[in-house]
This record gives C-alpha cells, structure tokens and sequence, in this order.
C-alpha cells in the first residue's frame, strides 16, 4: 500500500472504527449472514491496514487464521479491492494473473473469491466484505447482488462508527470548554443532553432553538443545510418564519454572511446592520431587518467528512460576542455539525436498513388451488425500521407421500427498531427456510426448534414471535399444522362467514430460556377458508387493548373476507393500524378457493 497523504487518511479513518484483529459482535453477523446468503464455507469483513489486513468479521475460518484473525498484505486479495476501488470477482483464481501468485491461493486454499469495497463517508475503500470457496464457482448476478447490498449495509456502519467518534471527540472539545468557561458550561452541558438523542435534522433545528439561554440568549437561531452545493434552510414548523420560505435556498456564493462563513469555514460576525449593509447584498440586509436583528453571527458546520451547513445566531440588540463566547459558539458549532451528520448517517443507515429488510420479503409463490397475498408496511416514524417478515415456499415432496404438495407458510417479529434487527431477522429467516427444507417431512414445531439449537450454537442473539406453519394437499383436501412460538393468534374465516381464532401457542422464541417444548396444532381447513397471519404491528398500540383489537380484526375478516385477498390485507391495515402505524407490519393471507357447484349435465 502506498504512504501518500490520500492513504494515510484513509488509515486514520479506519483507525476511528475502532475495528482491528478483534472478533467485533456487528461484524461478525455480516460475515455470518453473507456465508448463509451465498452458501459459501468462507466469509470476511476484511479491512485493510498498512502491512496487514485483519478480520473483526470472518465465518468459517479455522486454524492460524481464526486464532489471529489477521494476515499479511502478500496473503491478501482484499487488498486488490481497496487499491482499485472497485469489486474484485474470480471463479478460479489459480487461473488469474494477479491473484494465482498470492499465497493465499496455495496456503490458505483459496479458489473463488467474492469481494465488495468497504467504504467511508468520503468513499475511501477500507476494506473488503468477501466470500470464498475453496472450488472453482461462478458467482450469479443475484449473489453479488446480494453482496453488494450487504456490503453496502456494512459500510453503513462503519459510517455511522466513524460519525459516532467525532461526535465523541466534539464533546470532549465541549467539555473543554466548560472547564474554561464556566458561565456557558450549562449551555454546552445541555447541547450534550438534548441532541444526543435526536434522530433526524429536524428534531436538531429544533432544539437549537431553545438550548442557547443565559448572556447568549438570541433571538433568532437558524440552521441551513449544504445540499448539491446549495444552502437550504431547514424551517422550525413550531416557530415559522417569513424568510425561511422567502429565501428558502441560496448558492453557496451568494452575498449573504452564511455563504461566507461556509466558503472561509469561520465564524463570520456581524455588529451592525450598517456593517451588513456595506458589505453584503439587499436580500441579506432584507432578511436581517424581517427577523428583527440589530446583530448576529454565522458559523460554518464542519463535520468529519466536510461541511454540512451553517448554523445563525442572531440579537435583537447590539451584542458581540467576547472570546469566551465564541469559543463556547464555535463548540456548540461543531457539536451541531456533528450531531447533523450523525442524523444524516442515520438516516443513510435506516434507508440500508429498509432495503435489507425488502430483500427479504421476496414475492408469493404460485400454488395451485391456493390463492396468496402478503403485505408489509414499515411504521410511520422514520427510524422505527423492524424485524417483521413473512415467508412462503414450497416444499419438496415427501418418499412416501409423493402425491401431496405441501407450502410452507410463516410470519415473524424480530425485537428491535433497527439494522441490527434487519439482520438478525434475514438471519433467522434463512435458518428457517433451512431446517425446514433440511427435514420437510417433520411439523412446524420440529423446525422451530432446530432453528432456536442453530440460534444457541452460533450464539446469534435473535429473539422475537414467530408463527410457522405448514399446508399439506392431499386426496381429502388441504390441511394446516401449525406451531406458535408467542405469535398473535392466526384468524380463520370459514365458508359460513363465521371466523376462528387459533390460540394454541407456546412460549416467546427465545434461545436463551434454553429448550422450551414446541407443540404441533392440525386442523383440516375446507373449501372457501381464508386464514390470516399478523405481526403485531396490526393490534397492538398504545392506549389499545389487544383483545378488543383482534376481535375487531375478526370482525373485519368476516365482513371483507370476500375480497381478492390484496384488497383484503389493505382494508385491514387500513382501519386498524390507520396511516401512522407506531410499529411496522407484516400479513399474509392463504385461501383455498371454495369447490365449484356440482354439475347436473
């Protein structure tokens, strides 16, 4: 690797992870999932460090190299990644001219490779997500699809760590200045308080506006945005003003004082309006007179990865800030750039979240005298990404039954709000698929519980509701097994309109209770039945009784239970979880279509 000042950041940042030759918990579920997801016995969250590359992620690694978890650059393909910054495919790499000289091939007995780039903010590649087999294998489109998203979900994270420690270092930059500044250390003391929780640029604008008090007291703080080289102001939608819909957006080079704090990254002070008049265009002397100032001064918002806005703060009054008071603006400047860029990394990482989640929820598989449908909505709050899903598949036929076919059907709530829960539940969701296509002869409950010995043995925290059922179709019909692991009860609509509500189940899925005993339910389901499955998105909300809410459910599955089936799971997320659901939401819906009238002819 090379030692020029662009290499040396990009060690810096990777440095800032706080990833090394470490097992890190995040890190090794990615590897974990890419292995499971591609079916490969190999694969690394590998980054790459001047001299060697280490693994805080790795699946399948045994001797040295599990023990060490790190490997010299001459043993390295990941390193191709980083230099080319580009993805690195081989179906047989003994046949590569670059890669069949690298020890690794003859060592470590790698043949394919798989490897995607590790990126920062600023898009320097730190690594490699990589899967490998130990044969030659040609890798499909859908595979590197797949690893491509997953490494894009990585690289998420790796932001979302290096956005975390400047926002580590911005307060220790404020708790310096508390110990120089006594009288504004309440200020900064509170700026650690009130933003470190906050989710989204929105929530930031408008807590600036009541966090500035004391001798600081403004009148007007603002915040505006760098967007495509544009500032954007961000509006306060509980005290609007006239100028952030008048002069909404201006060019960074406009004649206005926050233009020219971003273009020369300092704090730029204006005493007078006569000062602004001088110096800057009308419009800034219009908007200065509509918010009522008599001064203010423009920060630059510099994040870790460049600027993201500039922040305004504004008096009604003559007031020029001394020293003590532009250190303590300049900090909370910078504690409000980072805070912003910790919201938009945020936001980048629940959108990675979101896709992961939609990969998962593949489309309905045709079945004969079955009719399907499913739906998924994500709650109405942004950062509220969830473990939900739904799943259906075939299943393969069974020796000694070979003229049955069989669907397996399941809905499932993974804890959490967040990229992890999207993980672990495309985990769980393939380990499922796994055990029961492993064994398609045995019930649901037998799959429920190889999934929670797979969840202890890999020591893969996942824990939640699942409902998993399967549908047999024999020479008398269609019938449903079913085992609950804490799940909302399935609902039945039988041919007469009356519904039926399954409460058989065992308890929560929760590997860590150790081998808690799951139990098969059978029912023999007739012609003209719609049975429903929920996650508990559909029910359970504050201030609601649950009961009452799947009765009302029951309730709207007889009254609707008519309709083509899409229509169906619409009118039901519809009227009881209504346009802001607090929670995400998964259905499926199976109906077996009712038997044709008997013909006289």
């Amino acid at each position: 690797m090379s030692t020029n000042g662009t290499e040396d950041r990009r060690c810096e940042a990777l440095g800032q992870t706080g990833l090394t030759a470490r097992a890190d918990a995040n890190m090794e579920r990615f590897a974990g999932l890419v292995a499971r997801t591609l079916r490969a016995p190999v694969a690394l969250v590998s980054l790459v460090e001047n001299g060697r590359q280490v693994f805080p992620g790795m699946a399948g690694v045994i001797g040295q190299w599990a023990e060490h978890r790190q490997s010299p650059l001459s043993h390295s393909l990941c390193r191709h990644v980083v230099t080319d910054g580009e993805p690195l495919v081989l179906a047989d790499a003994r046949l590569d001219e670059r890669a069949r000289a690298t020890p690794a091939v003859a060592e470590l007995g790698v043949v394919a490779y798989a490897g995607m780039p590790l990126t920062d903010g600023d898009g320097r590649v730190l690594g490699s997500l990589c899967a490998i087999d130990t044969i030659p294998r040609r890798w499909s489109e859908a595979e590197l699809t797949d690893l491509a998203d997953l490494a894009a979900a990585c690289s998420s994270e790796l932001r979302l760590r290096l956005a975390s420690r400047a926002a580590e270092d911005a307060r220790a930059a404020a708790e310096a200045a508390r110990a120089t500044a006594q009288a504004n250390a309440a200020l900064l003391l509170r700026a650690s308080q009130e933003m470190a929780d906050t989710a989204s640029v929105q929530d930031v604008r408008q807590r600036l506006r009541h966090l500035v008090t004391g001798t600081l007291t403004p009148h007007y703080v603002g915040l505006s945005l760098l967007r495509d080289g544009r500032l954007v102001r961000v509006p306060d939608a509980d005290a609007p003003y006239a100028i952030e819909e008048a002069y909404g957006h201006y060019d960074t080079g406009a004649p206005y004082p926050s233009a020219r704090a971003l273009r020369d990254r300092r704090m730029i002070a204006i005493p007078g309006r006569e000062v602004l008049a001088a110096e800057y265009s009308a419009e800034a002397v219009a908007a200065f007179d509509s918010l009522g100032l008599a001064s203010a001064v423009c920060l630059p918002l510099i994040a870790s990865r460049g600027p993201v806005g500039v922040l305004m703060v504004g008096w009604d009054r003559h007031h020029q800030p001394d020293l003590v008071e532009q250190a303590t603006l300049n900090a909370l400047a910078s504690y409000t750039a980072h805070t912003v860029a910790r919201a938009l990394f945020l936001g980048e990482r629940i959108t990675v979240a979101r896709q992961l989640q939609s990969a998962m929820l593949t489309d309905l598989p045709a079945t004969p005298g079955l009719d399907s449908a499913a739906l998924y909505r994500p709650a109405a709050t942004d950062d509220m990404v969830g473990g939900d899903w739904y799943d259906s598949f075939p299943l393969p036929a069974v020796p000694d039954r070979p003229r049955e076919s069989s669907l397996a059907i399941t809905v499932g709530d993974i804890t959490g709000h967040d990229i992890r829960a999207a993980a672990l539940m495309g985990q769980v969701r393939s380990m499922l698929r796994q055990a029961v296509l492993d064994h398609p002869a045995l019930g649901p409950a037998a799959a429920l519980t190889a999934l929670e010995h797979a969840c202890l043995s890999l020591r893969l925290p996942a824990t939640g509701s699942i409902l998993h059922a399967r549908l047999d179709h024999g020479d008398s019909g269609w019938a449903l097994t079913w085992s609950n692991a804490g799940h909302p009860p399935p609902l039945l609509l039988l041919p007469d309109r009356s519904t039926l509500r399954l409460d058989q189940h065992d308890v929560l899925f929760y590997p860590g209770l150790g081998h808690p005993p799951r139990t098969d339910h059978r029912m023999d389901l007739a012609p003209g039945s719609t049975l429903l499955l929920y996650t508990d998105g559909l029910v359970d909300r504050p201030g609601r009784d649950v009961e009452r809410a799947i009765g009302t459910a029951r309730e709207l599955l007889a009254t609707h239970g008519d309709r083509p089936l899409p229509e169906l799971l619409e009118t039901l997320a519809d009227e009881l979880a209504g346009p802001k659901a607090d929670d995400d939401i998964a259905l499926l819906a199976v109906r077996i279509p009712p038997s044709p009238p008997p013909s006289y002819e």
